[in-house]
């Protein structure tokens, strides 16, 4: 048996270009795991083997590697750092115990730091963070350390200190150990030694070693107290455990520093992630919740091979050899040849091959135990967020939630060989990306793609054309309109049809209300005194319910409205489950145009970076799409502007930015919320759903 707390499953992320994949290069180099470290500026990073990773410079899809670092285990899980692929991170975070949060030394907290930010948040895992690109060009660690404390209100717990900055940054200082570490300029990660800490340094890094002393203690109050009343230091270990219990209740964070470029100041970090980040048996056991409701039965999946198997498939990859599903074993173990429950569906899978990952390599093993991150290779019908477990203990574990799409673009093979082909990769497309829905146009036979963003459906197709061969003819980007209902209205509607045999009847006195923001649909009933029975009230409902998905203005989903049934009538005979249903949906035909219906769009959360000097053409610009301003941040190299803008203003943005600030804007997005269309806007768009209704 394996021993648990040698293992750590951690996951690197952070904002796009803040260095995560080139410090996972790092790591995979100095604990003997690559020979040669690949650049990511020139398409040759272990962990983004995907051709589109390649080219674009980006990590596209999360990819886990397994490699040793002083007698530990870690499994390592490299995710993308772009808006449109949170749900890899989502997931990945899903089934971690620990992270390393990368920071660029000049960009700092960035948006999309802020966002992984908060679904670690959310996830509770425990973290370092890496302050990276201390040699570039305004660099500023101490600043970064403000703004983690500022924008993403956590405590970071500073481990160590940049010895020079940007062309003279040497090295780093341990401070808890006080001792400098310097590299040479060899490049090489190994050519380092252990110094004297640097004269003008000295104050600063006593300084800072007592701030993590009285932090650190903060948690074990006993040592604290001594400390604070008598002075005795602890010893490293006791300060050591602190750290640790302190790392992983979220109460501060190790904050480390370097450049993972130059290879320097990654040991400390892999020290730190032993160290500190904890094993799988440190965490909180997985909750298991109940199939039908999704609520917490109370049980939870403990982490011990000794227990019947519970895992979570958190991610579906196709590739040259064929189906592959990434499993996080939490109890139990896992052997080659048994037979597993996957609780989803319902049915048996028996396990074939086995493998461990290393990006796109891997070797075969036959057993794995709770704790392990894994493979399984040629699995039928499991996809992401489905529980496996023993036959004879069947559970759920908690399931992992996706956003919904904002944005959809409609697509045609371009001859007839390519329908076929079409149909089979998309079907291998969405198994791996859950946030990634397709749809096809029954009235006019297009295929529809929703995603999170143009850069996430333009890689999709790039996908389909490279990996599967499928010429295709691209639409326009759509974006996913909504409708809503502003005045409340009290109606009856009397379905009656009489014709031969038995007839049919449903009276329904109801109320129609505008809801909360984000409370979707929502039917009660008041009926009292037997007029309309209990029985038909689930007809009703699902008469209202199944109406939502097309609205009165221009056939979009329905968004937060409240049905109430106060009264009504039956007959004795006509009566029945479908009078009622077909009642509430001539209800809704009814009443929906009266109850002053409104056009909503999605509103995207948009952070842009411009040099100082395009500031005013920058927000000139955004104010012509619409947007909101909502805040001005400067920064040493230029100018953030965050704003609210609606989505349908932004298709092609990124050239007119790059446009406007010659080349040096930045900008990334994600959905907010849905607000109110403005009139002319909403005119245009009904018109346009008439136009094709009328044109089918």
């Amino acid at each position: 048996m394996a021993d648990l707390s040698k293992y750590r499953n951690i996951g690197i992320f952070a904002h796009v270009d803040a260095g995560k994949t080139t410090s996972t290069e790092r790591i995979l180099k100095l604990t003997g795991k690559i020979h040669k470290t690949g650049e990511v500026h020139d398409g040759a990073a272990t962990t983004d083997f995907m051709e589109q990773e390649a080219e674009r410079g980006i990590t596209i899809q999360s990819a886990a590697t397994t490699c040793f670092w002083n007698d530990h285990r870690l499994n390592i899980i490299d995710t993308p750092g772009h808006v449109d692929f949170t749900v890899e991170v989502y997931r990945s975070l899903k089934v971690l115990d620990g992270g390393v949060g990368v920071f660029c030394g000049s960009g700092g907290v960035e948006p999309q730091s802020e966002t992984n930010w908060r679904y670690a948040n959310e996830s509770e895992v425990a973290r370092l963070i890496f302050v990276n690109k201390l040699d570039r060009m305004g660099a500023d660690f101490y600043r970064v350390v403000d703004q983690v404390k500022n924008v993403l209100g956590a405590r970071p717990l500073v481990m160590a200190l940049p010895i020079g900055i940007e062309d003279d940054f040497k090295g780093v200082v341990d401070v808890l150990s006080q001792k400098a570490y310097i590299w040479d300029d060899s490049g090489l990660p190994e050519n380092y030694e252990v110094v004297d800490i640097p004269a003008e340094m000295v104050d600063d890094a006593a300084a800072y070693r007592e701030e993590l002393i009285e932090t650190a203690l903060e948690a074990d109050e006993d040592l604290l107290m001594e400390y604070l009343e008598e002075g005795t230091e602890p010893s490293l270990e006791e300060i050591k455990r602190c750290i640790r219990q302190g790392t992983r209740d979220l109460m501060f964070f190790p904050t480390y520093c370097g450049s993972a470029f130059k290879n320097k100041g990654i040991q400390l970090v892999l020290d730190a992630v032993v160290d500190y980040l904890p094993s799988p048996t440190d965490v909180p056991a997985q909750p298991l919740t109940d199939p039908e409701t999704g609520e917490p039965t109370g049980e939870v999946a403990t982490v011990s091979a000794e227990e019947p198997l519970r895992a979570l498939a958190f991610k579906i990859m196709d590739d040259r050899f064929g189906a592959l599903t990434f499993i996080r074993i939490y109890s139990g173990v896992l052997e080659k040849g048994m037979t597993i429950l996957n609780s989803a569906t319902g049915k048996t899978e028996r396990i074939g091959r086995m493998v461990e990952m290393h990006a796109d390599d891997r070797t075969e093993i036959t057993r794995a135990q709770a704790g392990d991150i894994i493979a399984v290779v040629g699995m039928k019908n499991v996809q992401t967020g489905h529980t496996l477990c023993d036959p004879k203990h069947e559970c759920t574990l908690e399931p992992m939630i996706f956003p919904e799409p904002v944005i959809s673009i409609a697509v045609e093979p371009k001859d007839k060989g390519s329908t076929e082909k079409m149909g089979v990769a998309i079907g291998k497309m969405v198994a791996e990306d859950p946030s990634f829905q397709v749809e096809t146009d029954e009235e006019s036979g297009q295929t529809i793609l929703k995603g999170m963003g143009e850069l996430h459906l333009d890689i999709k197709v790039d996908i389909l054309k490279r990996t599967y061969g499928v010429e295709l003819v691209v639409g326009q980007p759509q974006v996913a309109y909504r409708e809503t209902i502003t005045t409340p209205i009290e109606d009856s509607y009397t379905h009656k049809k009489q014709s031969g045999g038995s007839g049919q009847f449903g009276k329904i006195d109801y109320r129609i209300k505008p809801g909360e923001q984000g409370t979707g649909f929502k039917f009660t009933s008041t009926v009292v005194g037997g007029n309309v029975p209990k029985e038909f009230w689930p007809a009703i409902e699902k008469g209202f319910a199944g109406m939502m998905e097309t609205g009165p203005m221009a056939g979009f989903p329905v968004l937060d409205v409240e049905v109430e049934l106060f009264d009504g009538g039956f007959h004795a005979v006509d009566s029945s489950a479908v009078a009622f249903e077909i009642a509430a949906k001539g209800a809704f035909r009814q009443s929906m145009p009266k109850a002053g219906p409104q056009l909503l769009e999605p509103i995207m959360k948009v952070d842009v970076f411009t040099p100082e000097d395009h500031v005013g053409d920058v927000i000139g610009d955004l104010n012509r799409r619409r947007g909101m301003i909502k805040d001005q941040e400067a920064g040493v190299t230029g100018v953030r502007i965050k704003a609210d803008v609606p989505l349908s203003e932004m298709f092609g943005y990124i050239g007119h930015l790059r446009t406007i600030t010659s080349g040096r804007g930045q900008f990334s997005m994600e959905f907010a919320h849905y607000a109110a269309c403005p009139m002319n806007v909403a005119e245009a768009v009904i018109a346009e759903a008439k136009e094709k209704a009328a044109n089918k």
